[in-house]
């Protein structure tokens, strides 16, 4: 290739994929296999289809809403219940539902279509993705009983995923009995690990005004009153420690076991017979799932659960996005939602441009908790693409389309940035092919573009580019314009 066809060549133009380039990029061996779930359990398209059936009231009132741009007042509610000819507390229980399915989202109040939405015909794992978000706020779809203690219903809640096992394990329906006895024996051994026993006398008997013996703690005060009274203190300690502490009446665990059963059947997680429960397919397969990430969190080679933002990324840049996502939501599970989104903030911050593309696909999945953090983080030149990018997809665009939403001059910064990371983590072989992300249409404007945009890795990327590119006479001119950058000149 001459000088002159070289002014003369094209790129092939293709949308930019750059979290999907820089991935590439740090794939250095094969990824494990992704799991087969048990043998049984129908195929996806079976599975998104029941999901679909579950969730197509939530799906109707969703379209409604954005489209009427509703706020989910009772007045919506009930404009939304006689054009859709259903009940009002079906629309009730419909619009939440598709709130917690991330099918319809509030933006200043007024309901805008979720990506999900966007995706609900044509995309079987969006559905089942739906589907499971609904699945985990169970508690919040099927109210709690009134009359049971906080302390007691979390308890429960935290102990169902034992109970799910169990019948995920015998993959047909078990007996009341069996389930209420792992209930019981799951919430004893919570209550160890946290060391809820008390130590020392018998405290005082309560006075007449005490709280009774299944009540919550008001606040934490109660247990540092339960570890004053383990070390011995003061009778009015004790007396709150015990009221925290004891056991919940017999009538209680039942109670609350009939609640989660409940609960779960009405997300189309299992069936309730006479006597005895039995996991749906789907819910089978949700359990499994749930599994599943927790053996990929526990088996992966860095610890990613315990690991900083940064670490965390660095572990799961060999994995391919879905094993990333499950390590994402593992690491993300066991922090509060801000200070995760702070750090992943920060982690894009960092000099390493590979780690920029993974925090925010690591913030997509954080989804609407994170918007505001990224909304800031768009006013940071280094950070701006990527979260343009975010937000587009956030508010419903296609992935394959959102890069429409930024600049030529953005556009010309990520595919620098993207180049970086490809730089530092892969092949030669891979930065060439980056060529063809680029949206300019020839080198010459491709270069002239990256020497005026100022990314601060420019002169780097254009020498390793120079050194990787087979052509000699592109890669002469590419070493031109590195130099030219690097001494100020044009």
């Amino acid at each position: 290739m001459t000088s002159r066809n070289l002014r003369d060549s094209r790129l092939r133009l293709v949308r930019p994929r750059p979290t999907a380039t820089a991935r590439r990029a740090a794939t250095n061996r094969r990824t494990r296999p992704a799991p087969r779930p048990p043998e049984g359990t129908p195929p996806t398209a079976e599975l998104a289809g029941q999901a679909r059936e579950v969730l197509a009231d939530a799906v109707r009132i969703a379209r409604w809403a954005a489209s009427h741009h509703a706020e989910g007042s009772a007045a919506d509610r009930d404009r939304a219940a006689g054009e859709l000819r259903l009940t009002p507390g079906q629309v009730h229980a419909g619009w939440d539902r598709a709130r917690l399915a991330g099918l319809v989202e509030l933006h200043g109040g007024t309901a805008r279509p979720g990506w999900r939405l966007n995706a609900w015909e044509r995309d079987d794992s969006a559905v089942l993705r739906g589907w499971v978000a609904l699945f985990d706020a169970w508690p919040l779809v099927h109210p709690a009983p009134a009359e049971v203690a906080p302390a007691a219903v979390a308890e429960a809640v935290e102990a169902v995923p034992q109970v799910l096992s169990l019948l995920q394990l015998s993959a047909g329906p078990v007996l009341l009995p069996a389930l209420l006895d792992l209930l019981r024996q799951r919430v004893a051994e919570l209550r160890e690990e946290r060391c809820e026993v008390p130590y020392g006398p018998e405290p005082a008997p309560a006075p007449a005004n005490a709280a009774p013996a299944n009540a919550a703690p008001a606040n934490a005060a109660a247990t540092d009153v339960a570890a004053t009274d383990a070390a011995g203190s003061d009778a009015a300690g004790g007396e709150v420690a015990a009221a925290v502490l004891a056991d919940p009446p017999e009538t209680v665990l039942p109670a609350l076991l009939d609640w989660a059963l409940e609960g779960l059947a009405a997300v189309g997680a299992l069936t309730l017979g006479d006597g005895h429960a039995t996991l749906t397919p789907l819910g089978s397969w949700a359990v499994w799932v749930k599994l599943e990430q927790i053996c990929v969190a526990a088996q992966s080679p860095a610890g990613h659960i315990e690991q900083s933002a940064e670490e965390m990324l660095r572990g799961c840049a060999r994995l391919s996005p879905g094993p990333a996502r499950a390590e994402y939501r593992a690491w993300l599970a066991a922090r509060t939602v801000s200070s995760a989104v702070s750090e992943l903030v920060a982690a894009a911050r960092g000099e390493d441009a590979l780690l920029r593309g993974l925090a925010f696909d690591a913030l997509r999945v954080v989804g609407a908790a994170a918007e505001a953090d990224v909304r800031a983080a768009a006013e940071e030149p280094s950070l701006r693409p990527y979260a343009l990018l975010w937000l587009a997809e956030y508010e419903g665009a296609d992935p394959d389309d959102a890069a429409e939403v930024l600049t030529r001059e953005e556009a010309t910064w990520l595919w620098v940035d993207t180049a970086a990371a490809v730089a530092d983590h892969g092949e030669s072989a891979l930065l060439v092919r980056h060529l063809d992300s680029a949206v300019q249409g020839t080198v010459p404007a491709l270069l002239d573009e990256v020497r005026a945009v100022g990314h601060p890795r420019t002169v780097q990327v254009l020498v390793a580019l120079a050194a990787a590119h087979p052509d000699p006479a592109l890669a002469k001119a590419v070493r031109r314009a590195a130099f030219q950058v690097h001494t100020g000149g044009s």
